[in-house]
């Protein structure tokens, strides 16, 4: 049996991101929320960055329903990743809602991602 390499190729990872995992517990913030401090798992990550079309979520989510999914993210492997983490990509971050190893090769990540919206 072939190993299969990862299905992103490395051209097509043209996006420069980071990984952050949350560090602590939140912090009242005195308004009634609360302030999270967060710690770089990675810098500088080549991925493949994609707007969360239907076709790439069925084939991500496998019949899931992700209607708030903004964009799917595909990395290499990376331990420590999980849906408590976010990504960093160009001053905007990206909430991970699913973390998937395809055929749980340990090759690549891939992440469906909810833009975080400020405001």
């Amino acid at each position: 049996m072939a190993i299969l390499g990862p299905t992103a190729s490395i051209s097509s990872r043209h996006k420069r991101i980071s990984i952050q995992n949350p560090s602590g517990s939140p912090v009242p913030d005195g308004d009634g929320g609360f302030t999270q401090a967060w710690t770089d798992l990675v810098l500088k990550l080549d991925a493949r960055v994609a707007p969360a079309s239907q076709a790439a979520l069925e084939r991500v989510a496998a019949g899931t329903v992700l209607t708030n999914a903004t964009h799917v993210v595909t990395i290499p492997y990376l331990d420590g990743v999980s849906t408590s983490s976010r990504i960093l990509l160009d001053g905007r971050v990206l909430n991970i809602t699913s973390v998937q190893d395809p055929d749980e090769r340990h090759v690549e990540l891939m992440l469906v991602c909810q833009e975080a919206v400020n405001g």
